[in-house]
């Protein structure tokens, strides 16, 4: 793989890249995602993480994941539609798509007594912000965290490339 030779005013790369998965069914479709996105991580260097801030950025982007997917599965028709991670170098996005155009909302306070409830009170402590847009019949709902990484250098083509 090449990487991209743009670079913005300075001097740091700019490009990004996206990841998707196609989600048919609810059974099995949180792990699924996990798996999809841990692979990601690898990829972008995420993982393994070379010290403990990024090993605990990496596994709060897990748990987000599962956040969000599992919310798709338990209030969407047909549950989550699509996975979607998008790197820019800077921050990592994550997009569930579904197939519901209510948007998701915060409880009050969850109840004690009830399983459950407490999942975008995670995403909101941990992500940096998260929404949700319209999307034909359905919306994407959304997270962002920043990168966790240092830029390293690696040689490309026998010259010396920055990269997340």
């Amino acid at each position: 793989m090449s990487l991209p030779d743009n670079h913005g005013p300075t001097g740091t790369p700019t490009f990004q890249q996206t990841r998707r998965l196609a989600l048919y069914a609810t059974e099995g479709a949180v792990q699924l995602c996990r798996d999809f996105s841990r692979r990601a991580l690898f990829d972008w260097g995420w993982l393994p993480a070379r010290d403990e801030v990024q090993r605990m950025a990496a596994e709060d982007v897990l748990l987000m994941v599962s956040e969000l997917v599992t919310n798709a599965c338990l209030h969407a028709p047909g549950g989550p539609r699509e996975l979607r991670l998008i790197w820019d170098g800077r921050r990592l996005r994550v997009e569930v798509s579904d197939a519901s155009p209510v948007p998701p909302r915060l409880r009050p306070t969850p109840d004690r007594g009830r399983p459950g409830g407490y999942g975008l009170r995670v995403v909101e402590r941990l992500s940096h912000g998260w929404g949700s847009r319209p999307e034909g019949e359905g919306k994407h709902v959304w997270l962002e965290v920043p990168a966790p990484l240092r830029p390293r250098t690696r040689l490309v083509d026998g010259r010396a490339r920055t990269w997340p």
